[in-house]
């Protein structure tokens, strides 16, 4: 019954540079192979920057570590040309059920409209979702150098490019980049050296995280009890992954010992009492963990850009970890290509530090309250969230307040400085800030969706009359004109529905810009300088 996975290992090859002595200059490296640091490779690959990725392992992760991802970042990997096998091989849900002791509480779906390209979520093991990245990488040879077994060992910032001390089994040599992207985890190293504050709070809790195989007749939703029977006064939560795997989290509490706490005479016991005595399976990954919720004090330090864990780190309960990584690469790397070509002012790479940080409070935000729902921290606090649970099971207004994780949707930039203001009259949220919502059309009288459609380049989404121009430009930006009814048909009614009408600028992260009733250029033109940092209205 054991799962069959094989984790691969990758070949370790001496550069060139090191090989030959010679200091080289590149464009841009990254720090740390997972998967926000191989998103980061194939999305600046995508946008024509060649790019140095090192890792000091040489495979993917071991156990299947973050399980969740979410809609918005099945998007980005869509972008990228990596979404279909990980949809195909993962598990796609949308509903949920939180439960009191042994009585549902509570139950919600996180997708409930048709007409949406992306699930809702998957769960997929993350070594699944790395191996089809680096796969990925991989054909992607001419643009992207996969350096595995090269550590990082420590660096120097100069006004114009880091200087980079790198450690490979051949020794240790220099090389040089124009731009660093530190993607090296929670413990990053790169975080170290330029001496930043990560700061945030610690929970005084533990929790177990184990992985079974096993063949389970429970649906594919994610299940979340509060003090059920089978572990009393503690949380638990189950949902299912590929191949028959399973993940399960227990709440420990602080007094846990870590290392007799993942013996298998100890795990198991409390695995079988979840899932009753008779239920066969296989133990095949256990660990234990304390989290934090805290963050970079910058996400950019001169020419190092932070990301992922690296940046931020947030409690589990949410799936807010690795989602929220691929979301920062989604806003980097196309304000990294207008800079690097000298198309957009240095200070554009402020904003990333400006938008991805709101983002990160607003999910440290969701992820403390998550934690202080589902672990109390005084008698009073206990109280009040059994009232909540108990009066959720036969009342509409207590069911909001039920907490057991916000699963994680993407943050809008509504106070970004590369807004234009929103006009008056609209009735739908595609507000200056937000993502796009995807829809179903037709092109050219074949069935596709919105997002392709808008691809990874500045798009002005024109519902009505035909512009004359095929796309308005801004300096050396352009944004090509895309209206609905010309070659795109609204095949459903939903485009009209999700976007009132109007006249759209969409940022190549696929995020609102501004909008407008009627198309005028000279307010177009303006908002295209505004949102890749040009000049600012007056």
């Amino acid at each position: 019954m054991l799962n069959t996975y094989t984790w691969p290992e990758y070949d370790y090859k001496q550069s060139e540079e090191q090989k030959n002595g010679t200091i080289k200059r590149h464009p841009v490296v990254v720090i740390g192979g997972g998967l926000v640091g191989l998103t980061a490779a194939l999305d600046c690959a995508k946008r024509g920057i060649p790019v140095v990725i090192m890792d000091d392992n040489n495979t993917v992760s071991i156990g299947s570590r973050a399980v969740c991802y979410a809609k918005r970042p099945l998007e980005v990997w869509d972008r990228l040309g990596v979404a279909d096998q990980m949809v195909d091989k993962g598990i796609s849900w949308n509903l949920g059920k939180v439960f009191f002791r042994e009585d549902l509480a509570y139950e919600f779906d996180l997708l409930p409209e048709e007409g949406h390209k992306m699930p809702a979520m998957i769960n997929l093991q993350q070594y699944y979702c790395e191996e089809y990245l680096v796969d990925e990488v991989q054909k992607q040879s001419d643009m992207i150098d996969l350096r595995w077994k090269h550590k990082l060992i420590s660096l120097t910032r100069h006004d114009d490019y880091v200087s980079l001390q790198v450690e490979t089994p051949d020794g240790v040599f220099t090389m040089e980049c124009d731009w660093l992207i530190a993607c090296d985890g929670a413990n990053s190293n790169v975080r170290d050296m330029v001496h930043a504050e990560f700061t945030g709070q610690f929970f005084q809790d533990r929790f177990l995280i184990a992985d079974v195989v096993m063949k389970a007749d429970f649906p594919t939703e994610r299940w979340f009890w509060f003090d059920p029977t089978f572990h009393k006064n503690q949380s638990a939560l189950l949902h299912k992954q590929s191949d028959d795997v399973w993940r399960l989290d227990f709440q420990m509490g602080w007094d846990a010992d870590p290392k007799e706490a993942t013996k298998p005479e100890n795990v198991i016991p409390l695995i079988k009492a979840m899932l009753g005595k008779d239920t066969e399976f296989e133990l095949e990954w256990v660990s234990i963990y304390q989290f934090a919720c805290r963050r970079i004090d910058n996400f950019r330090y001169d020419r190092i850009l932070f990301a992922g864990d690296a940046a931020h780190q947030v409690s589990p309960f949410g799936a807010r970890g690795a989602n929220t990584g691929i979301q920062d690469i989604d806003n980097m790397a196309w304000k990294l290509k207008l800079v690097m070509d000298g198309d957009a002012p240095d200070s554009l790479m402020d904003s990333y530090d400006e938008e991805r940080a709101f983002a990160a409070d607003d999910n440290l935000l969701n992820s403390t309250r998550s934690t202080d729902f589902i672990t109390p921290k005084s008698r009073a606090s206990r109280y009040f969230r059994d009232a909540v649970l108990e009066l959720s099971k036969n009342y509409d207004f207590a069911r909001p307040l039920v907490n057991s994780g916000r699963l994680s949707k993407p943050t809008p930039y509504v106070k970004s400085s590369l807004n234009t203001p929103d006009e008056a009259g609209f009735c739908s949220e595609m507000r200056p800030g937000t993502n796009c919502l995807d829809a179903p059309i037709t092109v050219d009288g074949k069935e596709g969706w919105l997002l392709n459609e808008l691809g990874d380049g500045f798009t002005l989404l024109v519902f009505g009359d035909k512009p004359e121009k095929t796309e308005i430009t801004c300096g050396g930006i352009s944004a090509k004109v895309v209206t609905v009814g010309d070659r795109i048909m609204d095949s459903q009614g939903l485009l009209a529905e999700r976007y009132d009408g109007g006249v759209y600028l969409i940022r190549p992260d696929q995020h609102v810009a501004a909008r407008w009733r009627t198309y005028d250029e000279d307010k177009i033109t303006a908002a295209l300088a505004r949102a890749t940092g040009q000049k600012q209205e007056k």
